[in-house]
C-alpha cells in the first residue's frame, strides 16, 4: 500500500530530514515509527500527507507517486487519509462537533449521517459530552482527542499519527492506542510515530527504528 523508494527530503540550508529511506507498509498493517527527536519520523508522515514533498525518490501510495501530484489534487489525496499531528489544528471559533464534522461536510454527506458519525467518533474518544464546547475550553489532552476523532470520522483506509499520545496520561494513552488497534483490526492501515516504547510493546505491530533520517532497524 505504501512504499518509500530511496526517499530523501532536504530542507533549505542543506539539512536532510530523511535520507535514502526505503520502506514498505502493507495494506492493513500496523507500523510504529520510533527514534529520537529529529530522527525523521514526522518528516516521513508529512511526505505521505503532502505537507512536504521529497527532494529525491518516490513516495508511492497504492502504486501512485503522490510526490508528483499537482497542487489541485492535494485536497482529494488528503480526504483519503486520517491525520493526527501534534499541533491539533482545531478551528478556535468552531465547536468540538463542528471541528470533527468538517471532513464529512467537505465529503458532501447529509446532516443526519454527519451527526451520527460525529457522535460515534466523539464517543470513541470519550468526549461526547463536550460536543458543544470550543477548543479553548478543553485541556490539551482533550484537544488531542478531538483531533483523533476528526481523523477517524471519515473512516479512512489509512491513518497516520505523529505522537498521538504525547500529551496524555498513561491510562488515556493506552485507551487511545487501543482505539487505534481496534481500527487496525477492521482493516485500517496505521503508521504511527511515537516515542512510547512501552505502548508499542504492549500493542504489538511492526516497529521501524529511525536514526539520523535513515532506517536503522526493524522489529516485529
Amino acid at each position: 500500500m505504501i512504499r518509500f523508494d530511496n526517499v530523501t527530503k532536504r530542507y533549505a540550508g542543506g539539512h536532510e530530514g530523511v535520507s535514502e529511506i526505503c520502506l514498505e507498509v502493507d495494506a492493513g498493517e500496523l507500523v510504529f515509527l520510533t527514534g529520537h527527536s529529529g530522527a525523521g519520523k514526522t518528516t516521513l508522515l508529512k511526505l505521505l500527507a503532502l505537507i512536504e514533498r521529497p527532494t529525491r525518490g518516490q513516495v508511492l501510495l497504492n502504486g501512485r507517486n503522490v510526490g508528483r501530484l499537482p497542487a489541485r489534487a492535494i485536497p482529494e489525496h488528503r480526504r483519503g487519509l486520517g491525520m493526527v499531528f501534534q499541533d491539533h489544528k482545531l478551528l478556535p471559533d468552531r465547536t468540538v462537533f463542528e471541528n470533527v464534522s468538517l471532513p464529512l461536510i467537505i465529503a458532501g454527506l447529509g446532516r443526519r449521517e454527519i451527526a451520527r458519525r460525529v457522535r460515534a467518533a466523539l464517543d470513541q474518544v470519550g468526549l461526547l459530552s463536550r460536543e458543544s464546547s470550543r477548543p479553548d475550553a478543553l485541556s490539551t489532552g482533550e484537544q488531542q482527542r478531538v483531533g483523533i476523532a476528526r481523523a477517524v470520522v471519515g473512516r479512512p483506509r489509512l491513518l497516520i499519527a505523529d505522537e498521538p499520545t504525547g500529551n496524555l496520561d498513561p491510562d488515556l494513552s493506552l485507551e487511545i492506542m487501543m482505539l487505534f488497534r481496534r481500527l487496525n483490526g477492521v482493516g485500517v492501515t496505521m503508521l504511527i510515530a511515537t516515542h512510547d516504547l512501552a505502548l508499542v510493546q504492549e500493542l504489538g505491530g511492526r516497529r521501524v527504528i529511525l536514526e539520523g533520517g535513515r532506517v536503522s532497524g526493524e522489529q516485529d
